[in-house]
């Protein structure tokens, strides 16, 4: 598993208009090609006035799927560039349709590209990004009394609280980076006299924006 990934927050929609025509940006985040084809298909019908639905995705840890295409537009003006801004970005399992609606003033090949650049650009803006981080479920478990000082400790040291159960004692899962779960552990023993019982869970990704 890759300790780290970058993709969108969310699936979004966004328009932005050039000489009188509509580029309207649909970002999906995606877990296969099959999902890709199907959305693309989706997209065509809906806007099947629309003179193209340009696209393009990248899957997989590395990129190591890529594909695009100009669905009617001179051929490298439009799936390419798209492409280009989601590698840029470094983005995985993402795709983008670019939806364009033509307004009576032709580009030329250089407006193209710029335009379908654009259109993935200001939607990625839009919609934000965000990083998943590989970290370790550090299970802990303690009284009561200790709860806010545990609390107070996770915010000190940026850690995010995943679950929290209240029973006979407090169980909280702390997210950790796997690189720093022993000096955690350390800490929290520390803090609270080692009045606690500490066990590790699952690997999960958090996902946090990027700013």
């Amino acid at each position: 598993m890759s300790s780290h990934y970058y993709t969108i927050k969310k699936d979004s929609i966004y328009e932005i208009e050039i000489k009188k025509s509509r580029f309207i940006c649909s970002l999906y985040r995606i877990k296969d090609e099959e999902q890709a084809k199907s959305i693309i298909t989706k997209i065509k019908k809906e806007h099947w006035k629309a003179n193209h639905n340009c696209s393009a995705y990248v899957l997989g840890e590395n990129q190591e799927i890529q594909r695009s295409s100009d669905d009617g537009e001179p051929s490298g003006t439009a799936g390419v560039p798209m492409l280009e801004v989601l590698k840029v970005k470094e983005l995985q399992n993402v795709l983008a349709v670019v939806t364009r609606y033509f307004g009576g003033t032709k580009l030329g090949a250089g407006g193209l590209i710029r335009a379908y650049s654009q259109s993935v650009s200001e939607a990625l803006l839009n919609v934000g990004l965000v990083e998943g981080t590989l970290q370790q479920e550090l299970i802990v478990k303690i009284e009561y009394s200790n709860h806010s000082k545990v609390e107070y400790f996770t915010q000190q040291e940026e850690l995010i609280i995943k679950e929290s159960q209240f029973t006979d004692k407090v169980t909280l899962i702390i997210m950790v980076d796997e690189d720093n779960v022993k000096n955690i552990q350390e800490k929290l023993i520390n803090l609270l006299n080692n009045q606690c019982e500490l066990s590790l869970g699952n690997t999960d990704y958090i996902e946090l924006d990027l700013t």
